[in-house]
């Protein structure tokens, strides 16, 4: 790839919290009905920010934030509510907070760097990369599935992390610092629902095996090499692996009392410290990200600037997946969707306790965009995050 193709029309930073309109300069001072008409990008803000606002009043979450990039490389960052539940602090635009799954798509492009680069073949067998080990015969499907059926959920490997042995484990240990084996072990033994490729189940496990595979290709370790060939020249500045408990700037999230991983709602405590290690999510997620991050880097990764334009067209193409929606898709770490306004919609959402995200991309408009709240209570939301990336583009291209 050359440099070109990786960075793009230049990004336009519009700075649009807490702006005021310009007086038009000219003596004596002008009276009232010389102020300038807000900008075009001012008046987007007021046409999106109430749909937002809405939407987090309604629900009664703390805080969210968004952010469209426009199909000329300009944005429009936009944030509601509050950093905590009873706070008085305002959300700010670019809140870092837990990406959940969207990290997978960073182990995706990298799997599919080196893809490109002939280092790895998408179909095949995972055995001819891990079968040394002598764990992996243990595997379920080891001796069929390919590299493609673990980016695209076929492989027949289910979750380990919400198995109630995982949990139990994790529970009890919430600072663990987890072996990638060890986590695969609680599916050591066990028969897959189906054979490699005749069905699709989601799951981490996937992707956990993925990133053993990526590691034996590489010359460093995949949390560096993503940042040296996806985020610093993508100029994704403010996402990085969730490496510790102590993440800097990690907004406070919440993760409700129904939740399966301990005792707690506010996931940080009052040093700022995750009451839970957050590495074991690995090559299943781990990423800390923001809003204008993602929505910069879901365009990157449709617009085939994240690896080989000529991949693309493996990336959008995968087998139903149920589980998430009537006539949904899953690519290579692409989940893909029809919209009868907005066309083909492509993208990853991404759950963590204390937080949820959503990025998309509208490839017929060129428009990418991303949100994220400071809660993972599903019940709450009363509206799904696509739904409500969806909204905000329909407003956006409206006349």
């Amino acid at each position: 790839m050359t440099l070109d193709s990786l960075f793009g029309p230049a990004f336009l930073c519009l700075a649009l919290g807490g702006l005021s309109h310009a007086l038009v300069a000219q003596e004596p001072t002008p009276p009232p009905a010389a102020v300038s008409a807000p900008s075009a990008s001012e008046a987007l803000r007021e046409k999106l920010l109430p749909v937002l606002a809405a939407w987090q009043k309604d629900a009664g979450f703390p805080g969210a934030t968004a952010c469209l990039v426009l199909r000329d490389g300009s944005s429009l960052e936009l944030a509601v509510g509050t950093t905590e539940r009873a706070g008085k602090t305002p959300m700010p635009a670019d809140a870092r907070m837990l990406a959940g799954s969207i990290g997978k798509t960073f182990v995706a492009a990298l799997a599919l760097q080196l893809v490109a680069e002939k280092k790895l073949e998408l179909d095949s067998l995972v055995s001819t990369h891990l079968g040394e080990h002598a764990w992996f015969a243990r595997l379920p499907n080891a001796r069929s599935m390919i590299v493609r059926q673990l980016m695209n959920h076929t492989s027949g490997l289910v979750r380990y992390e919400l198995g109630e042995g995982f949990l139990t484990a994790f529970r009890a240990e919430p600072f663990r610092k987890w072996k990638v084996e060890e986590q695969l072990g609680f599916l050591f033994d066990t028969q897959a629902p189906f054979g490699a490729g005749a069905g699709w189940d989601y799951s981490d496990t996937n992707y956990l095996v993925l990133g053993l595979v990526v590691d034996r290709l590489l010359d460093v370790p995949r949390e560096r090499a993503i940042e040296e060939r996806l985020l610093k020249p993508l100029g994704l500045g403010k996402t990085f692996a969730q490496s510790s408990p102590t993440l800097p700037g990690l907004t406070q999230g919440y993760a409700g009392p129904e939740q399966p991983f301990g005792a707690f709602d506010a996931v940080l405590d009052e040093r700022g410290k995750l009451c839970f290690d957050p590495s074991f999510e690995g090559a299943g997620g781990g990423y800390v990200s923001c809003a204008p991050d993602l929505a910069r880097w879901v365009r990157a990764y449709f617009e085939g600037r994240a690896f080989a334009n000529a991949l693309l067209p493996e990336v959008v193409e995968g087998p139903l997946a149920p589980m998430l929606g009537r006539n949904v898709r899953y690519g290579l770490g692409a989940i893909l969707r029809e919209s009868k306004e907005l066309g083909a919609v492509r993208g990853h959402s991404g759950y963590f306790p204390g937080y949820l995200s959503e990025m998309a991309y509208y490839a017929e408009h060129g428009i990418g965009a991303a949100v994220q709240v400071n809660t993972s209570e599903f019940a709450k939301l009363k509206r799904p995050l696509g739904r409500m990336l969806d909204e905000l583009v329909r407003k956006a291209l409206e006349g």
